[in-house]
């Protein structure tokens, strides 16, 4: 997707969702894991959204599985659209990391 592509939609946005746009972009050009936190001894120190035990990898299984965003925040009440594409930067940041985990827990 080019920025020429996605400019229709982004102006087709309501002023709410333009918001949160914007929001999830500097949040991502500020820190790639903002959002995402690492805990010893909290599902095994994987990267999980911040104030949840909810690791990155399983959402990204998810998605990979063909989840749909709209499908995981309905699973997950407490996540937020700007929680998922935090998830999104930090997993694209880290590919391997979250293969890793992922491969890890298929084999438990």
């Amino acid at each position: 997707m080019t920025l020429q592509n996605l400019e229709p939609q982004l102006l087709a946005l309501t002023p709410n969702e333009k918001a949160q746009a914007i929001q999830i972009l500097v949040q991502s050009l500020s820190s790639p894991w903002r959002g995402i936190e690492k805990t010893p001894n909290v599902c095994g120190g994987d990267a999980c959204i911040a104030k949840t035990r909810i690791p990155v990898w399983v959402l990204v299984n998810a998605r990979n599985l063909g989840i749909s965003e709209a499908q995981l925040l309905k699973d997950y009440p407490t996540l937020s659209a700007t929680d998922l594409a935090n998830a999104w930067v930090y997993a694209t940041a880290y590919p391997e990391e979250i293969a890793i985990a992922i491969k890890e827990n298929e084999e438990d």
